[in-house]
């Protein structure tokens, strides 16, 4: 619970000017900031959406302050957020040791494609990538243009199975979705389809024909896991040769398995690629090439 009382004490404002100024702010947005009750404030949906855009507004100002103060100069800058694959964490690499001698701020986040979508709208991450199965292109495809993004097809593919080469799976000519019944997947937890429900989408992305599953939210952990138990799989986009060497898996197919996934660049309409931009998207483009 918020109280106008502590906000007015810290602003060194009189509580009746903070309490205005509130109000006055609802009512030029046409929407209700906070919820009053005897007990405090309390953020309405609504209100925590405009309070994510006003941090990322503040956050800019900021960035442009530190940027301009004193004469300092400028450091280059890139933020990207990104699903957990090997192929893009592998453009990665190779575009760090790209980087030039001046100042740089780099930020890479591995996450789902709802937190993509937050951190260019709400934390100012220029880029990001985010990753759904083909039959929700129409979902992804209208909320992006809702929120004023561009989005450029990266790629498609289908997943693979990753395993270790202990697994007995790793032994069969042909794996099929029953062979899969009787071992544990690691899956990450938190998949997003705008517009639909958690349970719809969890549903649907994680089959109920298996009885075992270890969620992860990093990828260190799910390959510790495949490399150190054989009873353990996980669908994945494909993973380059040498990191499936490192660890000691291997790579096969399941015919039976025929969903496209895509693989998008969004950014907001408006925002102009800046030479490090150009340098990740060229370092992408190589690792697609290379392990897709």
């Amino acid at each position: 619970m918020g109280s106008l009382n502590k906000a007015a004490e810290s602003l060194y404002v009189a509580l009746p000017n903070v309490s205005r100024s509130i109000r006055e702010l609802e009512a030029d947005l046409g929407i209700t900031i906070f919820d009053r009750s005897a007990r405090g404030m309390t953020l309405t949906p609504e209100g925590e959406e405009f309070i994510g855009y006003a941090k990322g507004i503040l956050a800019q100002i900021e960035q442009v302050e530190r940027l301009y103060r004193d004469g300092a100069p400028g450091k280059q800058k890139f933020s990207i957020s990104v699903p957990r694959a090997c192929y893009i964490s592998d453009a990665f690499a190779q575009f760090s040791r790209a980087l030039s001698d001046a100042p740089a701020e780099i930020f890479y986040k591995e996450t789902n494609s709802k937190r993509t979508i937050q951190n260019i709208l709400e934390h100012d991450y220029q880029l990001g990538i985010i990753r759904y199965a083909e039959n929700y292109d129409k979902h992804f495809k209208a909320m992006l243009e809702e929120k004023g993004l561009n989005f450029e097809l990266v790629t498609e593919f289908s997943y693979l199975l990753v395993m270790s080469r202990e697994c007995p799976l790793a032994q069969k000519d042909e794996i099929t979705y029953d062979d899969l019944s009787g071992y544990i997947e690691i899956a990450h937890a938190d998949p997003y389809v705008p517009s639909l429900s958690m349970a719809r989408v969890l549903k649907e992305e994680h089959p109920d024909n298996i009885d075992r599953r270890i969620f992860v939210f990093e990828r260190a952990s799910q390959f510790e896991l495949l490399s150190q138990n054989p009873q353990t799989f996980m669908w994945v986009s494909p993973v380059p040769s040498d990191m499936l060497e490192r660890f000691g898996l291997v790579e096969r197919r399941c015919e039976e398995n025929k969903r496209v996934y895509k693989d998008m660049l969004v950014y907001r309409k408006g925002y102009k690629l800046t030479g490090l931009d150009q340098q990740f998207i060229t370092a992408l483009c190589e690792a697609k090439r290379k392990h897709l």
